[in-house]
C-alpha cells in the first residue's frame, strides 16, 4: 500500500513497487494539478480539473437573489479524473490506518481479510453518500411533494450539491476498476466485484447523461443505507461471529428497498414521463422523453432488481444450508450420556424383594447342622 515504508525496496515500475506505492504516485499527480492554479498559464486548464464546470446563473423572481445552477458537458471527464486520484489516496489512507490495523488485531484469515477490508471501505463510502444524499433530499423536499421527479423535465440544471455528488459518485466507481489491482484482489473475487462496479458505473451515468438526475438520487439513497447496514453488520461479523442480528434487519430492509425502487421507476417512467409537456428527443435541450428512452431504462433497473433478488435468493439459501450442516454436526459431535444400568447394591442382603443368605452350605447340611 502507499505510505508504507518498506526495509526492502522492490525493483522500480515493478508490480510490487506500483503496488506499494501507488497512492504516493498519485499524489504526486494530484499535486502537479493543484500547483497549475498558481500559474496563470496553466490556472484555467487546472481548474477544469479541480472545480465543477458549465455553471448559468438564473433570475427565479424579480425580488430574489440570482441562483447558480449547473449543467453537464464534456469538460467534466476531466473533473471525474481528478477526483479519481482523490478517491484512490482517501482509499489507501482508510487501508492503511484503519482497516490494516484492526486486521493485525483480528487475525483473520486470507478469504475474511479480503472481504474485510472491502466491506471496510465500502462502508465508509456508504455512510458518507447516504448521509450527503439525506441532506440534498432535505433540502428538495422529496416527502411532501414526489412528483418532483417528472415535473419540469427535462431537467438539465442542478444545484452544486446534487452536480458535485454525482461528479463524485462516478469518480468513486471508476477509481474502484484500478483498486482490483492495487489491492491484489484474489482472482474468484474478481468477477463479482466487477459486476456491482459496472452496474454502479451504468446506472449513475445513465441518470446523469439523462438528465435524471432528481430519480437517481432518490433511488440510490436507500439502496445506500441497505448496503451499509449489509457491510455494517460483515464486520462485526467478522470481530465476533455471533453478532448476526444485523443480517436480519438488513434482509428485510433489502426486500423493501428493492419494492420502493420498482414502485418509484415504475411510476416515473410509466405514468409521470408519459404526461408530461416536453415529449421528444433533443440532444441540445437534454430531452430524452421518448418512448424508447423510457422503457429502456425502466428494463433496466427492473433486470438490475430481479438479479440482486435472485443473488438475494442464493445468499439466503446458502445460508440456511450451512447453518442446518452446522447444526446436524453438532448433534452428531455432542452424543447423549449413555446410561449405565448397573445394580444397586443390596441392603442386608435382600434385592427385589428376596433374603439372599451368605451362607454357602447346602441345604442338607443346615439340616444336618439344626438337627
Amino acid at each position: 500500500m502507499g505510505f508504507r515504508k518498506k526495509n526492502k525496496s522492490p525493483p522500480v515500475l515493478s508490480h510490487e513497487f506500483v503496488i506499494q506505492n501507488h497512492a504516493d504516485m498519485v499524489s504526486c499527480l494530484a499535486m502537479i494539478i493543484l500547483l497549475g492554479l498558481m500559474f496563470e498559464v496553466t490556472a484555467k486548464f487546472a481548474i477544469m480539473f479541480i472545480t465543477v464546470q458549465y455553471n448559468v446563473t438564473q433570475v427565479l423572481d424579480e425580488k430574489s437573489e440570482p441562483v447558480n445552477l449547473y449543467h453537464y458537458g464534456p469538460k467534466d471527464v476531466a473533473t471525474v479524473f481528478f477526483y479519481l486520484l482523490i478517491a484512490v489516496i482517501l482509499h489507501a489512507l482508510i487501508q492503511e490506518y484503519i482497516l490494516d490495523k484492526m486486521n493485525r488485531r483480528l487475525h483473520l484469515s486470507k478469504t475474511k481479510h479480503s472481504k474485510f477490508n472491502e466491506s471496510g471501505q465500502l462502508a465508509a463510502f456508504y455512510l458518507l453518500s447516504f448521509m450527503w444524499g439525506c441532506s440534498i433530499l432535505t433540502a428538495e423536499d422529496f416527502a411532501t411533494n414526489p412528483t418532483f421527479l417528472w415535473e419540469g423535465y427535462p431537467h438539465t440544471h442542478m444545484v452544486f450539491q446534487v452536480k458535485f455528488f454525482y461528479i463524485c459518485q462516478i469518480a468513486y466507481w471508476l477509481h474502484a476498476f484500478p483498486e482490483l489491482y492495487f489491492q491484489k484482489v484474489r482472482k474468484e473475487d474478481i468477477p463479482r466485484q466487477l459486476y456491482y462496479i459496472c452496474l454502479y458505473v451504468v446506472h449513475i451515468t445513465g441518470a446523469y447523461v439523462l438528465n435524471l438526475h432528481r430519480l437517481g438520487l432518490v433511488l440510490l439513497v436507500p439502496h445506500y443505507l441497505v448496503e451499509l447496514l449489509f457491510h455494517a453488520s460483515r464486520l462485526f461479523y467478522f470481530s465476533d461471529e455471533n453478532k448476526q442480528k444485523g443480517f436480519t434487519l438488513w434482509a428485510l430492509l433489502f426486500v423493501i428497498a428493492r419494492l420502493l425502487t420498482l414502485t418509484l421507476s415504475v411510476l416515473t417512467f410509466g405514468f409521470g414521463l408519459p404526461r408530461t409537456e416536453n415529449q421528444g428527443f433533443s440532444l441540445t435541450e437534454g430531452n430524452f422523453n421518448v418512448l424508447t428512452i423510457r422503457m429502456t431504462c425502466l428494463a433496466a433497473i427492473c433486470l438490475t432488481q430481479a438479479w440482486m433478488m435472485w443473488k438475494f435468493i442464493n445468499f439466503q439459501l446458502k445460508k440456511w444450508r450451512e447453518h442446518s450442516q452446522n447444526q446436524a454436526s453438532k448433534k452428531k459431535t455432542v452424543s447423549p450420556k449413555s446410561k449405565l444400568h448397573k445394580r444397586e447394591p443390596t441392603r442386608g442382603g435382600a434385592a427385589n424383594g428376596v433374603v439372599k443368605s451368605e451362607d454357602k452350605t447346602s441345604p442338607r447340611a443346615r439340616k444336618a447342622k439344626a438337627s
